[in-house]
């Protein structure tokens, strides 16, 4: 076994002085939150751990790894399918676990067939989670929701303090949205659930699930945002029918949620991925993988305005589709993504690295081509809202955002309509680059 390098080593030193026995062999897994499976032994039995590291980007990751520690052990004591815990390393900071069989993402399922009879499992799994007994979870410092109005909100005013903690700029959609649901709390809801708030993550083997996972942001709330939060899984994980899987919940757990209320927490859940992404869009780290957050940060933009839109009854219009205007440079941006995606051509972690520059250099050229076309039609429509001309994309930001920290709503159907059409431009500008996100779209409930 090839060392690791630091911190790495560090890590698996911790791990065989916790555990008592000796790492045996280790694979990165390719993702961009530090993650690690590892085969480890302990008085010659095998034992298969999995390293969950902290995001770097994300300031308070420690404390989010000690808390979902504590939360996958409640729930195992609660008989819901998670990891074991076998300890948290401090430095480098992360969660040493069991790693459970299966594979993550329904779209791997073998047959239409065992996709539904894992949803079918899963979704009966969470009834039964939010049916568990909320008072382990407050003892361990989860805040109970006091009124319907606290339920609605559930845990944005924590991601509104994050977000207006690292803003850098003009943010007139997620400003749009945040007043939106600031006005638009549902009434008359009073059950309080232990929730994953990011639901929809699990792994799965022949047909079952093995275990369920991401408890990073776990809360107490009501059990629809735990519903909603399955809507949003599904643009990178495709599940299947939601509303099947939504009518099978009403069924096992006897509350029918209308479905205002599984739209609202859609809306709210959604849009936290913009709030946490925009000041590293507008301000990237060294190292950061912008293509991956700029898909993040355009994908969950739109989600939230397409549900809106459904449910006011808002024609947003066709797709925009430009012609390419290719420039001077049209031929530097061709050699150089052809030169990257030879480089890329492996199958190891160096390729997948190498992937990061390849996926910038796709995005770069395409802008080159279309970019031009689709700003010029964003101003032209920002300038019939404004009632003004503007001819710069951040004098459009800054006014657009004066005008809804002003508007009522009364303007709320032209502004979903307007910020729908500007994020469906740049999630098309995007879309060959999105991976995991290209082509996705969220399903939209009616009645």
């Amino acid at each position: 076994m090839q060392s690791p390098g630091e911190p790495w080593s560090q890590l698996f030193t911790w791990i065989e002085s916790e555990l008592g026995g000796r790492v045996v062999d280790y694979e990165r897994q390719t993702r961009w939150r530090p993650a690690f499976f590892i085969d480890f032994e302990r008085e010659g039995e095998p034992l298969s751990l999995y390293f969950r590291g902290v995001r770097p980007e994300i300031a308070e990751g420690a404390q989010a790894i000690a808390h979902e520690a504590r939360v996958l052990e409640a729930l195992e004591r609660g008989g819901i399918p998670v990891p074991h815990i076998y300890g948290v390393c401090p430095e480098p900071c992360g969660i040493v676990m069991e790693r459970s069989p299966g594979r993550a993402n329904l779209a791997t399922a073998d047959s239409e067939a065992e996709r539904k009879a894992v949803l079918d499992e899963y979704t009966d799994i969470l009834a039964r989670m939010h049916d568990l007994d909320v008072a382990p979870f407050e003892a361990m410092g989860l805040e109970r929701p006091a009124s319907a109005r606290e339920l609605g909100l559930c845990d944005l005013a924590r991601w509104e303090q994050t977000y207006r903690k690292g803003k850098s700029r003009p943010e007139p959609l997620i400003e749009f949205v945040i007043g939106w649901l600031k006005r638009s709390v549902p009434e008359g809801r009073s059950r309080v659930s232990f929730l994953a708030a990011d639901a929809g993550q699990f792994l799965f083997d022949a047909g079952k699930v093995t275990a369920l996972l991401d408890f990073e942001i776990a809360c107490l709330g009501d059990p629809a945002a735990d519903l909603a939060a399955l809507r949003a899984r599904d643009l990178s994980e495709p599940l299947g029918d939601i509303p099947a899987a939504y009518a099978r919940y009403f069924e096992r757990s006897g509350d029918t949620i209308p479905t205002p209320v599984i739209d609202y927490h859609t809306v709210r859940f959604n849009i936290y991925t913009p709030m946490a992404v925009a000041p590293l869009v507008a301000n990237p780290m060294p190292g950061l993988e912008l293509i991956q957050y700029l898909g993040w940060y355009w994908v969950y933009s739109l989600a939230p305005l397409e549900v809106m839109a459904h449910a006011m009854g808002v024609d947003v219009g066709a797709p925009i589709v430009p012609d390419a205007t290719p420039t001077r440079e049209a031929a530097a941006h061709d050699a150089l993504v052809e030169r990257l995606r030879q480089a890329a051509s492996g199958d190891d972690f160096a390729a997948y690295e190498m992937g990061v520059p390849l996926r910038m250099a796709e995005y770069l050229r395409r802008a080159e081509r279309f970019g031009p076309a689709l700003e010029a039609e964003d101003l032209a429509e920002a300038s019939a809202l404004l009632d003004r001309p503007v001819t710069d994309w951040s004098e459009a930001d800054r006014l657009l955002e004066a005008f809804v920290e002003e508007a009522g709503p009364e303007r709320d159907a032209e502004l979903v309509r307007f910020f729908c059409r500007r994020s469906r431009r740049q999630v098309w500008l995007l879309d060959p680059v999105l991976r995991e996100l290209e082509g996705c779209k969220i399903q939209l409930l009616d009645g």
